[in-house]
């Protein structure tokens, strides 16, 4: 069970550092080689050449999508940190035999706003032009998609030995 726990621990803290990646990067989506496109966009800036905002390339129509995906990735990013220091404290005031319903909520949390985000970003930005394909940012947002759904539901099905 010890193992168990410290597994889903690491797994947490790797979720938690891929979200901080993936969310400051700026390489959502990146030009294809020989293409129309330069560079990268992420999700706050647009990098060709030298970089620039982010509302600066994308239509005004486009904007306040753009702005609710930033929006989730930061509180995906809070619940997640919030859920780390939920089972830290859980872990020593939590008597024998009680599960780690706070923090596996707050997972599920975040695994929305994750979901939210994402869904918004692929509708939206990330087959709109030909000239980009999806970097490494978006995938890791899919992998921490993953592991957050994982994680929230083992923490809500695990008991404290």
């Amino acid at each position: 069970m010890l193992v168990l726990l410290a597994g889903i621990f690491v797994v947490h803290i790797a979720t938690v550092i891929m979200l901080f990646v993936a969310t400051i990067s700026n390489v959502w989506l990146h030009a294809v080689p020989g293409g129309g496109a330069l560079g990268s966009q992420g999700i706050w800036m647009d990098c060709a050449g030298i970089c620039k905002s982010i509302f600066d390339s994308i239509s005004p129509a486009n904007a306040a999508s753009m702005r609710a995906v930033e929006a989730f990735m930061i509180l995906a990013i809070i619940f997640s940190c919030i859920a780390l220091c939920a089972f830290i404290g859980q872990l020593f005031t939590l008597e024998k035999g009680s599960r780690f319903y706070i923090t596996g909520a707050l997972m599920l949390v975040c695994w929305l706003c994750i979901l939210i985000a994402i869904s918004i970003y692929t509708a939206r930005f990330a087959n709109a032009s030909p000239d980009y394909y999806q970097a490494y940012c978006f995938i890791l947002t899919w992998i921490c998609f993953v592991f957050s759904f994982i994680i929230g539901i083992l923490y809500l099905v695990l008991r404290k030995n």
